[in-house]
């Protein structure tokens, strides 16, 4: 039973997780001006996910049932913002010595395929007394700009905010 409970929060969480990614997308979509096709079937994407996380949730008391999907909304949403900052703070993954690093250890400039398929996505990295370091720190023109890494992360504190505003998660889901 208890193990049953784990999952279901589990799948829960990920579901949630899931919706609050969509909500971000859409955010961020219809500042380009999409066509309405694509309004309408990102539209059609989210309440998929609505149903997903009812169905998931559907035999929980109201009450219980509301606590929880806020609760996890905001643990989602905090984790995607926190998971944002990593990204941008962690410099290997905006570095130009970006590698492919395989099970042996072995070093690719691009994705190797085959039987050498990669592990590891770091920088090449010099061992100092320090620990380990990125002396060549160049970012890429891959790399995400400060202002595209703004606009996200208020993506990500304005559906906070509209979740924050809900006075009950549940009318949220079944509009």
């Amino acid at each position: 039973m208890r193990s049953e409970k784990k999952q279901l929060r589990e799948a829960l969480r990920l579901a949630i997780k899931g919706l609050i990614l969509q909500e971000v997308r859409v955010l961020q979509l219809k500042q380009s001006y999409p066509p309405g096709f694509v309004i309408d079937e990102m539209a059609r994407s989210l309440q998929e996910a609505k149903r997903e996380v009812m169905a998931l949730v559907r035999l929980i008391p109201p009450k219980e049932r509301n606590a929880l999907i806020k609760r996890l909304i905001r643990q989602s949403v905090d984790e995607e913002i926190d998971q944002a900052i990593r990204v941008r703070k962690t410099r290997c993954l905006r570095c130009l010595h970006m590698r492919f690093f395989d099970e042996a250890g072995s070093s690719y400039d691009r994705l190797p395929f085959g039987k050498e398929r990669a592990r590891v996505i770091r920088c090449e990295v010099i061992s100092s007394p320090a620990g380990i370091e990125c002396r060549n720190f160049i970012e890429g023109p891959v790399a995400t700009s400060v202002e595209d890494y703004l606009s996200e992360m208020a993506f990500l504190y304005e559906v906070k905010e509209v979740f924050d505003q809900f006075e009950e998660v549940w009318d949220y889901l079944t509009r």
